[in-house]
């Protein structure tokens, strides 16, 4: 039954807005609180102090999709505002990721500049960085110019390239110098603009993996994948790159004893660690992703 429940299913899911307002009021239920670290930025401190207890670095980012109005953007913005200013009072070691549309840029797109302007001049008091998240391709060109724009005044910023993208290699080079993250992309897209097959796709990903690492770029390498892992540690080794050049990230709540054995090895391990309680358009995407997460999340359920 669970291999029957596609990838386009759990994404159409994860964009009903009805089922994102319901989820609000549920809390973190269907398995969500494996992969969500709490609703508050009380229960979210907990579990990132953990984390680095451990070893592992972290990226925080408050969830929050479907922004309608200025003032559902703003509150947004100072939701950021504040996860910032609790990674310094608690000497959290983490970093921050946002989304356009979560800062308004569906509705104004000077608007949202301003926003990330107030979270990035926040960030830079602290000495914190902040990563834009890249979201479905409807929004890819506008964020790549957000942040051309933004970097001209804010070097603590950054972004994300999806290997599935066509054009990623071509946009990954005007990009040289600038800290991104690689994954291969969870949304689905044409195959106009994108590669359908996962043989393409992770031939890409690693591709890109190594121009940005030989064009001497800080290189954040986002994946679950083993086999993708182990190729870029033999990469590095051969070519005597140094590990403070790059570093590998990962989901919170998926593979675990992965993350920690990267850690324990010396590599920087950046642990993606969302938390709010609009939460459920991340866990559908998650889901949408690899069939193995649904039995993951159910087994959870089960287990409550």
């Amino acid at each position: 039954m669970l291999s029957a429940l596609s990838k386009g299913f759990f994404l159409y899911l994860s964009k009903n807005k009805m089922l994102n307002r319901a989820a609000k009021k549920w809390g973190l239920k269907l398995g969500a609180s494996q992969v969500v670290a709490g609703n508050s930025i009380e229960m979210m401190v907990g579990k990132v102090r953990e984390l680095n207890e451990r070893g592992l670095l972290c990226t925080l980012d408050h969830l929050g999709e479907f922004v309608n109005s200025k003032e559902e953007a703003e509150s947004a913005t100072a939701a950021a505002i504040q996860t910032l200013e609790a990674i310094a009072k608690e000497g959290l070691n983490s970093h921050l990721s946002v989304k356009m549309t979560q800062l308004g840029v569906d509705i104004d797109r000077e608007f949202c500049v301003q926003n990330m302007r107030r979270i990035l001049e926040t960030a830079r008091k602290y000495g914190n960085f902040v990563r834009i998240d890249m979201e479905d391709y409807s929004h890819y060109k506008v964020t790549l110019e957000i942040l051309q724009h933004l970097r001209e005044s804010y070097p603590n910023v950054g972004t994300v390239i999806q290997a599935y993208l066509r054009c990623a290699e071509e946009d990954m080079r005007q990009l040289q110098g600038v800290p991104l993250r690689l994954v291969k992309g969870a949304y689905k897209e044409s195959p106009k603009v994108a590669f359908q097959s996962k043989k393409e796709i992770d031939e890409n990903f690693i591709k890109l993996i190594k121009l940005h690492l030989l064009s001497g770029s800080y290189t954040a390498v986002a994946t679950h994948d083993h086999q993708i892992i182990a190729q870029v540690i033999s990469f590095v080794e051969e070519q005597s790159i140094s590990r403070n050049q790059f570093e590998f990230q990962m989901l919170y709540g998926f593979r675990t004893e992965m993350q920690q054995n990267l850690a324990n090895e010396g590599y920087k391990m950046r642990i993606y660690v969302p938390y709010g309680n609009d939460w459920f358009a991340y866990y559908m995407r998650r889901l949408a992703e690899r069939p193995q997460n649904v039995s993951f999340a159910l087994k959870g359920l089960l287990l409550k």
